[in-house]
This record gives structure tokens, C-alpha cells and sequence, in this order.
């Protein structure tokens, strides 16, 4: 099989109509895209290129492990980026073997202080590869203004405002045109070089150039506590200044607007090859807005999937990970295959509906991990946002006193045990949160707890169920103890049995809202 192609795209500093025809044309063509964004998820090149995408490529999320120089990476800031440059070269080549087209995005310009030059660096002596050009924040920032950046004879530096303080003044001081970037938490080292290089009052200020949020200003009025990393200032040409101010009569104020931001340049050592790992993911109750990004990083970096059918199924497709689904009931079994798979070298995934650590996937895996077969395959839990705290956000907050969590299943303890706790519960007045509460084999455990139940708590105590919240079938439900209806609960409900302090208010809009004080009585 022919590899793919990969091409290093730059889609400009945030106009979506600043994309060039050539690259509008490759992006909606291509097979996979790739584009990076910071732990919240969030992608910048991602959303300049939406309106290109054709909706059923397939996607590659590359997120910064680290946004600051301040890590807890034995090889420091950067050993961390060097290894997740490594993995996302191995995640892209998996494609190009395959023979698929992989577009990597790069706000502005890919060679211009962007993060996809250390994927070409990685990538481009192995697979045909192109560039393609795009317009960069500098140019879009002297559009905002209406300033030009240099004629004649003039010379234009990019400073990066990183430099030291002392630097940037003796660069700013020699030449005629220039442009700061990357100020954030630069802007006063910047402040302090322009004046001691004598230009402050020459400066521009620009973020967020060519989007709907852009701003511009005279430099020396900004505030540096609203500066985000990614603007920059401009010294423009000064024969044009000269000009504009001799043809106007005076030099006229400039009101401004914003310049998007470059990825950031990153140094880098050599690539590494990586150890197999598990990492436990919790998914939420249900589809991509409950996912945490921290989860969404273990999903994309991972080479294997591995859980039951339906949680995997909520997991896009992607045509570079192997995906191992298995039965609701095999969770040992689940756990060693997972584990023997990242003792080969896999970066193996293993999802679970919720939170992981709840009635869930990460106990099991953690258990098996612990024999010593597997003592030496590392292994990480990530949290997930739990069904219970789902259900109860839905109906105000039932949750905001102690509460507990007891799972009705009977199937890895007995009766008697669920039994014993419920009844310490009631007694002990905290509000529960049932999980697993009915099944197609369990039908009579349900009506037997509401029964224990009424036995410490009044009939009318608040009731909430919900089923498949988060999902197309969400339905949430608020009864009383006594008309608990356990015919009408499945497996994807989810119950949560009031206090003696849970109140049940309708509001003056009609919505009911269930919630219980933090206050106690003494």
C-alpha cells in the first residue's frame, strides 16, 4: 500500500474567509485532521476551519500536555513536549501507513512559530509531505490597524516577547518595523523594553486580529492583566506614519481590533519510544459534553479501546485505534486482556460509563493490576463526571447535605448486606443515591428497598429518578417514597431517596425544584 500524504496546513489568524482556496480545497478532501489545543479542548484551527470540514473525516485532537514551563516531567517543560510531540508523530504515521491523507491545521502559518513544524521535522523525510502557506497574525494585525508594515528600504523584525527585557530593547531600538509576539505574561518585560528603546508611543496593540473579538490600542494604554498570550505589538513603517500624518494634516487615532494566535514555538530533543500504559477513562453518563479533557486527551492518545459494547460505542470511530468490546459481565477477564495488551507496548483506553471508581471498571482493573503478573504495566484512573451528580443538577441539588451511594445489585454481594446498609442509611438520615437499582433478572430488590426504606423515612420524602440523563431518552421524574413505582425503573435509571431534610419547592415559574440544606438542626 502507497502511504498517505501529509500536508502542514495553515488556516490563518482566525477569519474563516482568510482561509486560502488551496487550503479550503485539501481540508475538505483530506481523510484525517489533526489540529492541537490547549487541555480545555478547545480548538482555534479546529473552528477557523469548520465550515471546510465534511463531517465524517476522521479526527485527531492533539492536546498540549503542558500550556506553562512549570511541570512535573523528569526531562522538565521540554521533555514533556518532546514526548507528546513523539506520540502525536506515531498517532499520525499509524494513518500515513495506512495510506490515508492527514491534514495537520496550524492557526496562521505553519512555519511561522507554529506547532506543526516539529511534526514535519518528525514526519516529512518519511511520507510525502507539503506545505501550504498561510496569512499570519503580523500581516492581519497591520491590516486592523490600516498601518503598513514596511516600504522602500525599511526592515521588519519579529521579536518573540520571551526575550529578555534587555534584548528586545536593543533589537526594538535598531530597526525600523516591528512585531512583538506572544505577549500575555511578556507584556510588562515588552512595556519596559519599548521604553527604554524609546518607541512605547510608537506601538500598537493588537489581539485577536480578523475575528469578532479583535481589539486594538495604543500599546501604552493597554492593561497587561488583559493581555492573552497570543496578541502582539506592532511598530508599523515609519515613512508611512510620516505620510498617512503629512496627507491627513495630523496623525489620526486608531481605534484597533485583534490578531489570533500562533501555536507556540517549541523546542525539542529527540523522539523516545513509549511504554505500553492503562489508563481507566471515565466517559459521564453520557455523550461528549460531560467528557472531561482530561479524559478526551487518554481517548485520543490511545492505540487500543477497551470496555463493554455499548460505553465503546459512544467513543467516535477512529480507523488508527482497535477497539475490544466485550460483555457487561466479564470485568476480570476485561482488566488482564487489557493489561497484556499495554505490556506489549499498546497505550490502551479502557472506558466506563460515570466515574470509573464508581461501580465501575477502575476497582477491577486496579485488583488485577496488583497481581504480580502485571505489577510493573502502569496504570491510570481518570475521574468522570458520576450519574448521580447528573441526575441531581437536573433537579436542583438533593445532593447538598451528606449523602451516600449503595448499589441494589445483588449479583458481587448478597442481600442481606445491601439490606444492612440501607437500613444504616435511613437511620443514619443521609440522603442515598441508588445505583443499579433493577435489571431484566432483577425485578423484586427494588420494591423490597422501598419497603426497608419507609421503615425510617415518611411517605411523601422526595424521590428522583433518572433515566439515561445526558442521552436522547432522558427522563427525570420526581415522586414520593410511598409511590415509588419500581415497574417503571430499569438498569439506566438512577435513584436518589431524599432525608427527612430534603424539601420539594415549586417555584414561582412553575419548575419544581428538589434540594436539601447544608443546614442541620441542632
Amino acid at each position: 500500500m502507497s502511504p498517505g500524504r501529509l500536508y502542514g496546513v495553515g488556516v490563518g489568524p482566525g477569519d474563516p474567509e482568510l482561509v486560502t482556496v488551496k487550503a479550503a480545497r485539501l481540508i475538505g478532501a483530506a481523510d484525517v485532521i489533526a489540529y492541537h489545543s490547549a487541555r480545555h479542548g478547545r480548538s482555534t484551527a479546529r473552528r477557523i476551519a469548520e465550515s471546510y470540514l465534511r463531517g465524517d473525516q476522521i479526527e485527531e485532537p492533539l492536546i498540549y500536555p503542558v500550556t506553562v514551563e512549570t511541570v512535573d516531567h523528569p526531562g522538565g517543560y521540554r521533555g514533556a513536549l518532546n514526548d507528546f510531540y513523539a506520540n502525536v508523530a506515531d498517532r499520525l504515521a499509524a494513518h500515513l501507513d495506512a495510506g490515508r491523507t492527514v491534514v495537520v491545521l496550524a492557526e496562521g502559518d505553519p512555519f511561522f512559530y507554529g506547532s506543526y513544524m516539529h511534526l514535519h521535522e518528525r514526519l516529512a523525510h518519511r511520507y510525502p509531505t507539503e506545505v501550504v502557506a498561510g496569512v499570519t497574525s503580523v500581516s492581519a494585525a497591520a491590516a486592523a490597524l490600516g498601518r503598513p508594515l514596511v516600504e522602500r528600504d525599511e526592515v521588519l523584525t519579529v521579536l518573540p516577547g520571551t526575550l529578555p527585557a534587555e534584548e528586545l530593547a536593543r533589537r526594538l531600538a535598531a530597526t525600523d518595523s516591528a512585531a512583538v509576539l506572544k505577549l500575555g505574561r511578556n507584556f510588562p518585560a515588552v512595556h519596559t523594553a519599548a521604553e527604554a528603546a524609546g518607541v512605547l508611543d510608537q506601538l500598537h496593540y493588537v489581539e485577536r486580529a480578523s475575528t469578532t473579538e479583535q481589539r486594538t490600542a495604543e500599546f501604552a494604554e493597554v492593561d497587561p492583566s488583559s493581555v492573552p498570550y497570543f496578541s502582539l505589538a506592532l511598530k508599523p513603517s515609519p515613512l508611512a506614519q510620516e505620510t498617512m500624518a503629512r496627507e491627513a494634516g495630523s496623525m489620526p487615532g486608531v481605534s484597533h481590533i485583534s490578531t489570533q494566535s500562533q501555536s507556540p514555538g517549541v523546542s525539542h530533543i529527540s523522539t523516545q519510544s513509549h511504554s505500553g500504559e492503562v489508563v481507566v477513562v471515565g466517559l459521564g453518563p453520557a455523550g461528549r459534553p460531560w467528557l472531561t479533557p482530561e479524559a478526551q486527551e487518554a481517548l485520543a492518545a490511545a492505540t487500543d479501546l477497551v470496555g463493554y459494547g455499548p460505553y465503546l460505542d459512544r467513543v467516535p470511530a477512529n480507523a488508527r485505534q482497535r477497539r475490544h468490546p466485550s460483555d457487561n459481565r466479564v470485568e476480570s477477564e476485561r482488566a488482564a486482556f487489557a493489561l497484556d495488551l499495554a505490556r506489549e507496548g499498546a497505550r490502551v483506553a479502557v472506558v466506563s460509563s460515570g466515574d470509573p471508581g464508581v461501580f465501575a471498571m477502575a476497582s477491577a482493573l486496579v485488583e488485577v493490576a496488583c497481581e504480580p503478573r502485571w505489577k510493573d504495566v502502569p496504570v491510570r484512573v481518570l475521574p468522570g463526571l458520576t450519574a448521580a451528580s447528573a441526575v441531581a443538577a437536573r433537579v436542583g441539588a438533593p445532593l447538598g447535605h451528606d449523602y451516600c451511594v449503595l448499589s441494589l445489585s445483588d449479583r458481587l454481594k448478597p442481600w442481606s448486606v445491601i439490606a444492612e446498609r440501607l437500613a444504616a442509611s435511613a437511620a443514619a438520615d443521609l440522603v442515598i443515591a441508588l445505583y443499579n437499582p433493577a435489571s431484566r433478572s432483577r425485578t423484586w430488590q427494588l420494591g423490597a428497598a422501598r419497603d426497608l426504606l419507609l421503615e425510617h423515612r415518611a411517605p411523601d420524602t422526595p424521590v428522583v429518578v433518572g433515566r439515561d440523563v445526558g442521552g436522547p431518552e432522558e427522563r427525570v421524574t420526581v415522586t414520593s417514597l410511598a409511590e415509588l413505582d419500581p415497574a417503571a425503573v430499569d438498569m439506566r435509571c438512577l435513584l436518589l431517596i431524599g432525608s427527612s431534610r430534603t424539601r420539594l419547592v415549586e417555584r414561582g415559574d412553575g419548575d419544581r425544584v428538589v434540594y436539601t440544606p447544608r443546614r442541620y438542626p441542632v
